[in-house]
């Protein structure tokens, strides 16, 4: 949990679940992704007013760790940092955990990069701003 920039607090929904009774693997995505896109707008950053200025925020990658699953109704919170890989692209580094006892849940890794014209754009100035606390 240390040196993280950012926390969401959340609650698992009955239908997040599978017939197991555990959260879908296909639901941790949606967690990290809104996560991310609410620390973002913690930072000022505007999809779309980035697109509008011709430039795109893409995933490129998505790893993920399933540690422990989730049931309904767990209160849990996701953790994010950001760090620079290259001029092109900005991992965040995400992690789920438990409320009631912060045990980690999952581990995941998402790469993203910023396109124009369906071609690589520097993130050097999204990175600088992501990165301060």
């Amino acid at each position: 949990m240390e040196g993280y920039l950012y926390r969401l607090d959340f609650k698992v929904r009955d239908y997040e679940c599978d017939l197991q009774g555990i959260v879908n693997n296909a639901v941790y995505q949606n967690y990290l992704e809104h996560t991310r896109h609410e620390y973002l707008k913690t930072k000022g950053v505007d999809f779309a007013e980035i697109h509008r200025e011709g430039k795109d925020a893409v995933v490129v990658r998505v790893e993920m760790d399933f540690i422990t699953s989730l049931v309904s109704g767990d209160a849990f919170y996701v953790t994010l940092k950001v760090e620079q890989k290259g001029r092109m692209r900005l991992v965040f580094i995400q992690e789920v955990y438990r409320s009631r006892d912060d045990w980690l849940m999952l581990k995941g890794k998402v790469t993203t990069a910023v396109v124009e014209k369906g071609r690589p754009h520097p993130i050097d100035d999204l990175a600088d701003r992501l990165r301060t606390a």
